[in-house]
């Protein structure tokens, strides 16, 4: 019993003694958390540099652009093909996808070899290698003459403009073939296959192996946004929001970018981590300075790196009595099945002293136990490095969705990952360690990447019939320059009528004088108020205008307008405009102060003079009784009698079409036309008093606001509307009325592109066929979402070109609104009031 106890004392001390001998050889290899925080927020840092257009071509970790925009969402069917060139073996599928209800996918799949003549010879025979394999495969499987979608999973860093594109940067791992390097693999592909002319396969996807494991995991766990391979080579891909992605056009969803993370460090981020024998191993291989951070973590380098800590202990006579043999000299002799074998749990041992001894050595107790622990240092400090830069997207991925917490799931895929006993289980607990914020699933692609590349396929050939049925649902709204030479042609008749005496009663566009007969000539000055209402605020201004420098300072408060206000009656609606008045003369300390005064009223009136204005309709959801018909500056006086607290001097009441050019005018005298793109839509121009047959008198000029909302209302352009503008139309407060206004302002585009996306749904095309209940709330998809995915002015601005292509024009945005407008037309028609007296 004694001799038991002495035996397992001496073992363990024997154990201690060679753990703690490659401790101190090796410290240089064993990363403590701190170190690996350092690292982690390094990567991140190479991440933005990579994301940075102006900073990518300097950036290490490249930050590739994938295409890839969705992951698998279950309704994916069909049949198609998949390439996977990239490791030792090259393997070419069938793949069958389809929906029954469930997630279903069947596969079928060939090896064949990829001969070092072939990887490191001519690229135009390696493509052809490819495409006589493919050719083989469907004869085999009976796939000849039928017409397949293919997805080819090119396991090499690639720049791609487009899913189904992608320009070779770089061979990594053994490959080396001429000629390919700055080509686009696809168009490689293409023309090799073009010798086989019984094949037909559409290539629409090129997947690096890492987006393929991920869509391969997504497929079974929607959760999973990130994708890593452990084996020949290393790599990571995770979903990115396009706002943050510079290298490619818009800001809206998300993109897969691949990292290409085995870069890291070939700038010299990491020459303090390197040591001497990751540095002798790089001067080694086919590619010297490059891939620095995969040959200190993947499958293709672990046991070349093993060899030399091994060879050089033996030279140190740390090991084998300082005996070496010839294998332990050659490169290869160790390889990273021979590192994991070594690491078993109880028969590591045992498999390590029948390595040591095939590769001509005689190894001690001591020894073996000493180049297990070099193995479990090797593979630790992979693990290390690989959790580090991981848990750097997982923080990115948290932060990017503003989240205290993450839950979210990782694809992994790779010889390394997969053969090595110990390395899942240390990368899980190291990246768990480094993140606490984010909870992590880690889920093993057992199909492999090939099968994501159906995947990426199936998804796009799923969002290409799609956008196909999409297409035909927008070209409704797609207007040809013939259709809008039409629609200008009728405006301009429309706007003709309107101006006639004769005609006006029957035009649409009403064509209303204003009596708005000067612009500010930088005279104007004094105290003005302002009142603004066109929608649910009104404001109220203090507007103080200093003449000579054209200088303008104004004070204004926000008041709400209730919906039980707007829709009830009009002695209610103006006894509240009063109200807030007398809350802002309060508040300004102005009780008692006679003020001229501006009306800034937003809907359509007859005007007889610049002071008078007789509504003709409500528009944007007013409806308040016994106000139209009626002149509203009158109704605004009686409220302020029933009041009885101030008095003001009414001047103006103005169109806030006639604000905003009044606005722009004072500061580019240039200005003659205000446009107005919001709740509604309208506009105003200066026309000659000789062309305006209403009012009387031929000389000179006078702001004439169109109210071309009403454009159309005598079906004019029933040709253009769709059955989404009859939809909102009908659903509307006024039927039938404003129906230009409806095609154009804020207060109805929300409400067609929702009418637009609960048909699109109806007909299975957007989120899986399901209509939610907020989809189904009228006024749920506001105005502003649109104005966050186009530009609106931009395409005014081209547009308005195309069609006046002999007016130059320049466009002002009015800054102050039409508020600080209607206090200058006050103080321009004191000004011409004052002239008139003198």
């Amino acid at each position: 019993m004694f001799a038991v106890h002495l035996m397992a004392f001496y073992f363990t001390k024997l154990k201690e003694d060679q753990i703690k001998k490659v401790d101190r050889f090796l410290y240089h290899m064993r990363l403590s958390d701190e170190t690996l925080l350092d690292i982690m927020a390094r990567f991140q840092a190479e991440m933005q540099k990579g994301l940075g257009k102006d900073t990518n071509p300097t950036a290490s970790v490249k930050m590739l652009p994938t295409f890839v925009r969705a992951i698998p969402d279950g309704s994916e069917n069909g049949e198609f093909l998949s390439l996977d060139l990239g490791g030792s073996k090259f393997r070419v599928l069938k793949v069958q996808v389809s929906e029954e209800g469930k997630r279903n996918v069947q596969m079928e799949s060939q090896f064949y070899p990829t001969p070092n003549e072939i990887i490191r010879g001519n690229g135009i025979e390696l493509f052809e290698y490819v495409a006589d394999c493919l050719a083989d495969f469907m004869n085999t499987k009976g796939l000849k003459h039928k017409r397949l979608p293919l997805g080819l999973t090119f396991s090499f860093p690639c720049r791609q403009t487009k899913l189904e594109e992608g320009v070779l940067l770089s061979w990594t791992k053994k490959f080396k073939a001429r000629g390919v390097q700055d080509t686009d693999v696809v168009s490689c592909l293409t023309r090799a296959m073009k010798r086989h002319k019984d094949i037909n396969v559409d290539t629409l996807a090129l997947v690096n192996d890492t987006v393929g494991t991920m869509m391969t995991c997504a497929y079974d766990d929607p959760y999973c946004e990130v994708g890593v391979i452990i084996g020949t080579g290393t790599n990571a891909c995770y979903m990115e929001d396009m706002s943050n992605i510079d290298l490619v056009e818009g800001d809206e969803g998300r993109m897969c970018i691949n990292t290409e993370w085995g870069a890291f460090g070939d700038d010299g981020a990491l020459e303090d981590i390197r040591t001497e024998f990751d540095r002798e191993l790089d001067l080694g291989s086919l590619n010297p300075g490059k891939q620095l951070f995969e040959k200190m973590i993947s499958g293709l380098y672990l046991g070349e790196l093993v060899r030399l800590i091994l060879l050089k202990m033996a030279k140190a006579g740390l090991l084998f009595g300082g005996e070496k043999s010839s294998a332990l000299h050659t490169k290869g002799k160790i390889e990273t099945r021979h590192v994991a074998a070594m690491e078993k749990y109880k028969e590591g041992l045992a498999n390590t002293r029948e390595i040591l001894t095939d590769l001509g050595l005689e190894p001690s107790e001591a020894d073996c136990i000493a180049v297990q622990h070099v193995c479990t240092i090797v593979s630790f400090r992979s693990a290390n490095l690989c959790a580090a830069a991981l848990a750097a997207i997982l923080t990115r991925l948290r932060e990017n969705k503003k989240l205290v917490r993450l839950r979210t799931t990782v694809g992994m895929d790779g010889t390394l990952y997969k053969i090595h006993p110990q390395y899942p289980k240390r990368l899980h607990k190291v990246v768990r360690r480094l993140v606490p914020n984010c909870d992590v699933r880690f889920l093993l692609s057992e199909s492999g990447s090939a099968k994501g590349a159906a995947m990426v396929t199936a998804v796009a050939s799923r969002v290409q019939a799609q956008r196909k049925q999409i297409d035909l649902v927008l070209a409704l709204f797609r207007l040809t320059q013939e259709q809008l030479v039409g629609v200008q042609d009728k405006m301009r008749a429309e706007l003709e009528y309107g101006l006639k005496r004769d005609t006006h009663s029957l035009a649409t566009v009403k064509m209303l004088p204003t009596y708005v007969c000067g612009m500010p000539d930088g005279t104007e000055k004094g105290k003005f108020l302002a009142l603004d209402l066109g929608g649910t605020n009104f404001r109220v201004l203090l507007v103080k205008i200093r003449s000579g420098r054209r200088s303008v300072r104004m004070y204004n408060k926000i008041f709400a307008i209730p919906l039980e206000i707007m829709q009830g009656t009009g002695e209610e609606l103006f006894d509240h405009i009063v109200q807030c008045i007398a809350d802002f003369l309060d508040y300004m300390g102005l009780k008692g102060a006679q003020l001229p005064l501006g009306f800034t009223f937003s809907f359509p009136c007859r005007q007889a003079s610049i002071d008078k204005g007789t509504l003709i309709g409500w528009t944007k959801g007013f409806k308040a009784t016994d106000c139209e018909g009626e002149d509203v500056v009158d109704m605004l006086r009686e409220a302020i009698k029933r009041r009885n607290e101030f008095d003001l001097d009414i001047v103006a009441v103005v169109n806030d079409t006639v604000g905003t050019m009044m606005t722009c005018g004072y500061e580019d005298p240039n200005c003659e036309i205000g446009l107005i793109a919001g709740t509604g839509s309208n506009l105003c121009y200066m026309e000659e008093m000789r062309n305006i047959e209403l009012v009387e008198g031929d000389e000179g000029k006078m702001c004439i606001n169109t109210e071309w909302g009403g454009f159309g209302d005598n079906g004019c352009i029933d040709d253009i509307r769709t059955q989404y503008d009859k939809e909102v139309d009908e659903g509307s407060l006024n039927p039938g009325k404003q129906r230009y206004e409806k095609m154009t302002s804020g207060m109805y585009l929300g409400e067609i592109v929702r009418q637009i996306l609960i048909d699109l749904t109806k007909q299975g095309l957007l989120f899986r066929g399901q209509i939610s209940e907020r989809l189904r709330t009228r006024g749920i998809f506001e105005t502003k979402f649109l104005s966050q995915i186009e530009s609106f002015s931009r395409i005014l601005q081209e547009t308005v070109k195309e069609l006046a292509p002999r007016c130059d024009v320049t466009f002002m945005l009015s800054e102050d609104g039409s508020g600080k407008g209607a206090a200058l037309i006050t103080a321009v028609a004191k000004r011409l009031q004052q002239a008139w007296k003198n």
